[in-house]
């Protein structure tokens, strides 16, 4: 028997089964899929391969998911402003210069990344029209969830004029004169972005194209598009068509699912609940590119201090507030569910988890779906009640690790030190039976590497070194497992990839270390040395 490929000399961490899996020396691959683990890493007698690859004992992995991430919106960063490292408003407005210096008059200078808490304010829209020479100008907050706008932009938005109307669940945030500052926040972001929007689909590709390189650098093999087609996160009504652009061009390396936001979904005549045309739901497409979930945004989030809160803010006087009116929100995650879509509702507060639960509770109620795979992205602060209740309603969460080393102390000093230990749970949910897929939310707060993910999982340490809810900390196996088969697992995907078995993809990571034995400082620098996609290599060559 002749296969494709052979690949020995290789510390294979299958984690088929519990844990990391039987141990094996090397692969069989044939036709995009794992024929064979090789225990020694030996073919079996008779058996010869048209390719035969050494490892050099490199360690082998199942590739690396991300099940929360905004891969569009990421590309097209890395043709922005990195606004990321800057530590005052004098640096983001000399950078903001410097780009205004090659644009046309009327273009606009776009960045991304900027920390309010860090910069000790803002940007303000007068200073940015002067450093841009009066063009106009958005900034991105590093959480997504806020912007910062120019004279010129907000002018053009009719902010300034006062013609702008101001959706529920937005605001324009206003000085002690009642004047705008040039902040917009959450659903109010449109009002900017849309001045830009709607992106060409080949420039939205090509973005496509400039994370998905990064993305096989990294290890990455699937990664799930939370948010496309409208929102403040879509880039164009035709994002589909963007990633169906990136596939047939090649630019597309890894397996990709894609969540339309609620905004872009109607009633679908002929049908219960709401939908995309043509009655498209979760599951639409192939095991390249298909529909996933259908996400719904209950709130905001915790650096910005816009997230849905029980209880105020430790160092604000408000607990933030709901993106749209709740019933409309609970509404929408039942007419989802009774249409068959899974749904994905973004909750990030205590108090918007209650009311995202409380929708899935209603919504299974009506239709009993009991193998479907809802989720709430991010969950960033739930009670013990809470998880009980996601054990209950088989409700996933989706919680992103690398926040507690990025934005940590800001996410403490948001919620004080009596709730820290509620803040982006895993091992708690774990011991009540629920699944926590890794995710990143690139490029929204962090940087996305999913070893990076995976260390924070591990160490739970803020980038002052303070350790937050000691008691969630997971074992590298564990965080390892969540990268992987827990991604998959979520996606719908765990009867073909997530661990490395015959008659999955071969869809792996090669390591320069062994990341379940490294010192748990040294896994987010641990070497990728190449990554494959059903049997082809994306990144590397070994």
């Amino acid at each position: 028997m002749r296969i494709d490929l052979h690949l020995h000399d290789a510390a294979v961490l299958t984690l088929d089964g519990d844990g990391p899996g039987r141990p094996a020396r090397g692969l069989a691959i044939h036709g995009g899929r794992v024929l064979a683990v090789l225990d020694d890493g030996s073919l079996p007698a008779g058996w010869s391969a048209a390719r035969t690859v050494g490892c050099g004992g490199a360690t082998v992995v199942p590739g690396f998911g991300d099940a929360h991430n905004h891969m569009a919106w990421f590309g097209q960063t890395l043709a922005e402003i990195d606004l990321s490292g800057m530590r005052t408003l004098d640096e983001v407005y000399a950078a903001v210069a410097e780009r205004a210096a090659t644009a046309g008059p009327d273009e606009f200078v776009v960045g991304a990344g900027y920390d309010d808490v860090v910069l000790g304010g803002s940007p303000h829209h007068a200073a940015l029209d002067r450093a841009a020479g009066g063009r106009p100008v958005r900034l991105q907050h590093r959480s997504g969830h806020v912007c910062a706008a120019s004279t010129a932009a907000l002018r053009r938005a009719g902010i300034l004029g006062g013609t702008a109307v101001v959706p529920e669940g937005g605001k324009v945030v206003l000085d002690d004169a009642g004047e705008p500052t040039g902040v917009v926040e959450e659903a109010a972001q449109p009002l900017i972005a849309d001045l830009m929007r709607p992106y060409a689909v080949d420039d939205v590709a090509a973005a496509l194209g400039r994370a998905s390189r990064v993305y096989a650098e990294q290890g990455l093999t699937h990664v799930t598009e939370c948010g496309i087609a409208a929102g403040f996160m879509g880039r164009t009504p035709r994002e589909l068509a963007a990633y169906q652009a990136a596939r047939d061009e090649g630019l597309l390396l890894q397996r990709v699912q894609v969540m339309p936001v609620d905004a872009a979904l109607h009633e679908v005549p002929g049908g219960d609940g709401v939908g995309l045309d043509l009655g498209m739901r979760t599951g639409f497409g192939d095991d390249r590119l298909r529909l996933g979930p259908m996400k719904i945004f209950f709130d905001g989030a915790l650096s910005s201090r816009t997230a849905a809160m029980s209880e105020p803010f430790d160092d604000r006087d408000h607990a933030g507030y709901y993106q749209d009116d709740p019933d409309h929100m609970h509404a929408m995650v039942v007419g989802a569910h009774l249409a068959g879509w899974t749904v994905a509702a973004h909750a990030i507060g205590d108090r918007a988890v209650v009311a995202a639960l409380d929708a899935f509770a209603d919504a299974q109620s009506r239709l009993p779906r009991p193998t479907v795979r809802h989720r709430i992205e991010h969950a960033g602060v739930v009670t013990d009640e809470g998880i009980e209740r996601f054990a209950a309603l088989g409700v996933t969460p989706v919680p992103q690790a690398r926040f507690l080393h990025e934005i940590g102390d800001s996410m403490v000093a948001a919620v004080g030190d009596g709730r820290a230990d509620l803040l982006y749970r895993h091992a708690a949910f774990l011991r009540a039976g629920v699944r926590v897929p890794a995710s990143s939310d690139r490029p929204c707060v962090a940087d996305g590497h999913p070893l990076r993910t995976m260390q924070a999982m591990v160490t739970r340490r803020s980038s002052s070194g303070r350790l937050i809810g000691p008691a969630e900390r997971v074992d590298p196996v564990t965080a390892l497992r969540s990268l992987t088969v827990d991604t998959a697992w979520i996606a719908g995907d765990d009867r073909s990839r997530g661990v490395l078995a015959p008659g999955h993809h071969a869809d792996l990571v090669v390591l320069g270390d062994d990341v379940t034995a490294v010192d748990p400082a040294r896994i987010g620098t641990v070497e990728v040395v190449a990554t494959m996609v059903g049997g082809e290599w994306t990144h590397g060559t070994l």
